[in-house]
């Protein structure tokens, strides 16, 4: 019973999260209409909130660790709840940003303990089952989230998709406050110094801003130099405060973890190709072959078909044949699918669709398999900070090489964006099962 009520939770959390974040896509032009907003100030509306969530990922995951991740889960689906309500009474667009960016806090809060629950709730047995079926929910989750905004906004207005958030995120806690986690152990003890979360959340927001305006200023615009090499700088300091300091944020046992470091690297290449791909296929069909929104919708509905139906697959795969052999096929599965893409076709879109399923599965399956016992939290920041940077990357690069003005070579740049994965991928464990290898034994890489 425990076990299936963990995963409802995880579940129910992610698909919240992701489900929100693809809404938003139809909201914005009836929003920006209401409160006689800019086309900037509508971009801080997702900006705000991207920049919040990439900030505190691994530092909520390391709270969950330290505090317990029932109390991180019940503390990020309230705020998340409240943010959601705020934002629906907002008077005006400053409002909304402000908000969402309070929203991307909680939402942090909220991610890597839904990852970190099924570590601790769900038999090791189980384990490689429940990712698929959570991979499969955040797919339909995110194709529904358009079409649910859709029908909201027509019927009640932007706020409608907002107000939706609150009685959900409650049945959501209610569930958390009937699972019992066990309370953290010895490793989680020992008080976090502020320097190390403060220059890793500042580096993150200064990569994700960087990259974000990318397909504004370009690679060589100031902004994005600037941003660049604030992270950079950032970044250097916060490894260097790591090596010396005696509780880091990220502990040693995580950071020389070989199958952690390397489903976090093939997360972030191959989620970068894809969601590059996605963003560069869009503006292809509809401003260069002049398909409407729906006709694209219907092009692009076999990659979230086959997304959900290939999850369980995959999930199988990986206790068939290992996470190396499952990886490097669905990895190999996405590069294929960005080559096709320029045909428009709707196979190109289902096999990417099933390549990420794969990866996805495998990749979340390794990362919360072979976590370190007490460190699935901080674990589970990681791998869901490589998912919110790899798609700004991957717009960027987009972008950097012309989108659909010159679709051959962006795809075969994102493609081979994506095929780094596939080094990533062979660093995997082999035949072992996720989910029996963990802790100690499974750090040797």
């Amino acid at each position: 019973m425990r076990h299936r009520l963990s995963l409802l939770v995880s579940v129910g959390g992610a698909m919240l999260v992701a489900l929100d974040g693809t809404v938003l896509i139809v909201v914005q032009p009836d929003l920006r209409r209401e409160l006689g907003a800019s086309v900037a100030e509508v971009q801080w509306t997702s900006t705000a909130y991207l920049l919040a969530v990439a900030a505190f990922l691994v530092l909520a995951g390391r709270l969950g660790d330290r505090y317990g991740h029932g109390r991180l889960m019940l503390t990020g689906v309230l705020g998340f709840a409240a943010a959601s309500a705020g934002i629906a009474l907002a008077p005006g667009v400053g409002w909304v940003i402000a908000l969402r960016a309070v929203q991307g806090l909680f939402g942090a809060l909220l991610q890597p303990a839904t990852l970190a629950l099924l570590r601790v709730g769900c038999p090791p047995e189980r384990l490689g089952r429940a990712i698929a079926v959570r991979t499969g929910a955040i797919g339909v989750a995110a194709a529904a989230g358009p079409l649910l905004g859709g029908l909201l906004v027509a019927q009640a207005g932007w706020r409608a998709v907002f107000v939706v958030n609150v009685p959900v995120a409650l049945v959501i806690a209610a569930l958390v406050l009937a699972l019992r986690v066990p309370a953290p152990g010895p490793s989680e003890s020992g008080r976090l110094g502020a320097g190390g979360p403060a220059l890793l959340a500042a580096a993150l927001a200064a990569l994700v801003y960087a990259l974000a305006g990318v397909p504004a200023d370009g690679w060589a615009g100031a902004p994005t130099l600037v941003g660049l090499g604030a992270a950079a700088g950032l970044g250097a300091l916060f490894l260097h405060g790591e090596r010396r300091g005696r509780r880091p944020l990220v502990p040693a046992a995580v950071a020389r973890s070989v199958p952690v470091a390397a489903s976090l690297g093939l997360l972030l290449t191959v989620s970068a190709g894809m969601f590059g791909a996605l963003f560069t296929a869009t503006f292809l069909l509809q401003d260069v072959r002049g398909l409407g929104a729906l006709a694209t919708g219907v092009r692009v509905l076999p990659l979230t078909a086959l997304m959900v139906a290939g999850a369980p697959v995959a999930g199988a795969a990986l206790r068939r044949f290992g996470a190396r052999a499952t990886a490097l096929t669905g990895t190999g599965l996405v590069v294929a699918g960005i080559c096709g893409l320029e045909s428009g076709g709707p196979v190109a879109f289902g096999v990417l669709g099933a390549g990420f399923a794969a990866v996805m599965v495998t990749a979340t399956g390794t990362v919360v398999g072979d976590a370190p016992a007490g460190y699935a939290g901080v674990v589970g920041g990681l791998k869901q900070t490589a998912m919110n940077v790899g798609p700004s990357l991957g717009i960027a690069v987009a972008a950097g090489a012309g989108a659909a003005g010159a679709a051959p070579r962006t795809f075969a740049a994102l493609a081979a964006l994506a095929a780094v994965g596939l080094a990533a991928a062979w660093l995997l464990p082999g035949r072992t099962p996720v989910g029996e290898v963990s802790g100690p034994a499974g750090l040797r890489g």
